[in-house]
Parts: C-alpha cells; sequence; structure tokens
C-alpha cells in the first residue's frame, strides 16, 4: 500500500468526478428518471456527501450512520454543488498530505449504532467506502445525463460524446 499511489488514485477520481459535475443542468436538478430513483439534485447531493465520508474515514477512527440524517436537503444550483465539492475535495486531500503509512494501516469502523457494518484498515475503507462508493454513483449520473440527452464525459478515455468523427 504506496501512500502516492492512494492519493494519485483520489486525485484522480476526484478530477473525474468534478467533470461531470461541471456539466450539470442545473434547470433539472428535480428530474428524476424513475419514480423509485433519486432526483438529478438528490443524487448529485448524494455525491457530494460521500467527500465528507472519506474525510471521517481519514480523521476519526469510525463513523456512526445512526448519528446523521439519512438524507440531507438536494442542493439547488451547480454553483453551491461545485463549492462543496471542491472545498471537501480540498480537505480530504490535505489529510491524504498529511496521513503516514501507518495511520492508512489503522482499523476503520462503519457502524449503524450498536450494529457493526464493517471494520478495515483505513485505506481499504478509503478505497471501497469513499472512492469505488463515488464512482459508483458518478456512473448513476452518467447514466441520468444520457437520459436526458446531455454529453457524458469519458472518464477513463473518450465518451461516445468525445468520439472524433
Amino acid at each position: 500500500m504506496a501512500k502516492e499511489l492512494i492519493i494519485g488514485d483520489v486525485r484522480h477520481e476526484l478530477a473525474n468526478t468534478r467533470r461531470i459535475l461541471e456539466r450539470l443542468p442545473e434547470e433539472q436538478l428535480d428530474w428524476r428518471p424513475h419514480a423509485k430513483s433519486m432526483t438529478l439534485g438528490g443524487l448529485t447531493t448524494h455525491l457530494i456527501n460521500l467527500l465528507n465520508w472519506q474525510v471521517a474515514i481519514l480523521e476519526r477512527p469510525d463513523f456512526d450512520l445512526a448519528t446523521v440524517p439519512r438524507r440531507r436537503e438536494a442542493l439547488t444550483r451547480t454553483a453551491d454543488v461545485l463549492a462543496e465539492f471542491d472545498a471537501n475535495a480540498a480537505k480530504l486531500e490535505q489529510l491524504l498530505a498529511a496521513s503516514d503509512q501507518q495511520s492508512l494501516g489503522e482499523e476503520w469502523t462503519l457502524r449503524s449504532g450498536d450494529r457493526l457494518i464493517m471494520s478495515q484498515p483505513r485505506a481499504l475503507a478509503l478505497r471501497t467506502v469513499g472512492i469505488s462508493h463515488m464512482v459508483h454513483h458518478r456512473a448513476q449520473l452518467g447514466v441520468y445525463l444520457r437520459l436526458l440527452d446531455l454529453p457524458v464525459p469519458g472518464f477513463y478515455g473518450p465518451s461516445a460524446d468525445e468520439q472524433v468523427q
């Protein structure tokens, strides 16, 4: 587990996430593809909130879901989304820069009250609970944009919208 690899991975995924957030259609943040789906603004807000989880992984030895609200109010302005994302991303990068191999290897626990959900080394929790979770919801956001017939950025190469004809 090389710290430099973790930092590079986080920076890459944060940059990709910001690229899709820049494309949010503010006038459609209340749109949802299905009655059981989150609104575009709700999904975006959840994606932003996942950065708070990543910060918590680096700041604390555990996180108790019973101590935080189930859902927060959806952000309604793209500028607010980007401002919160940028602030949280900067804090995450500072915490990562200040971390060391020992702290990244320490156990981190996710619980809901007395119920243990998982306990794993901090670096692994950052990857699974933080980064992979963010990438999952970023992909959902890409589907939302596609359904709205808006261009979707490529993350690991060009998207169909970025293909050279």
